[in-house]
């Protein structure tokens, strides 16, 4: 009987960090504008799921990439993973999403390079 994937696949928090760390991923989030401002991993790359949903392509920056998609709480990176995916992009998505990247020690920043918050 052939194997059927449910959708993209997960990742730990600690292992987002990893394939993005050196350049390998991009690591997006898809959180809205307010949210992003407030508190974001260093590095990533923002784009609400709003406008994927209605068509944007991915930055030029994550154009080609594996990408690792990171939200609040991990609903919405989901919903993003499998639209990337049927749209033929190598994705995955954070389990737990930004709260867990938190909660983990992760670094967090605003959009003013301090530390921020999750919102």
């Amino acid at each position: 009987m052939p194997f059927f994937r449910r959708g993209p696949g997960r990742v730990s928090p600690a292992e987002a960090r990893r394939r993005t760390a050196d350049g390998a991923a991009v690591l997006l989030d898809v959180r809205e504008t307010s949210e992003w401002k407030a508190g974001h991993a260093p590095d990533a790359v923002h784009l609400p799921l709003s406008r994927l949903a209605a068509g944007q392509t991915l930055p030029a920056s994550a154009s080609g990439r594996p990408v690792v998609v990171i939200c609040r709480s991990g609903h919405r990176s989901r919903q993003a993973a499998r639209i990337l995916a049927g749209r033929g992009t190598d994705a995955v998505d954070v389990t737990g999403g930004m709260t867990a990247w938190a909660a983990e020690g992760l670094p967090v920043r605003n959009r003013h390079g301090a530390a921020g918050t999750v919102a």
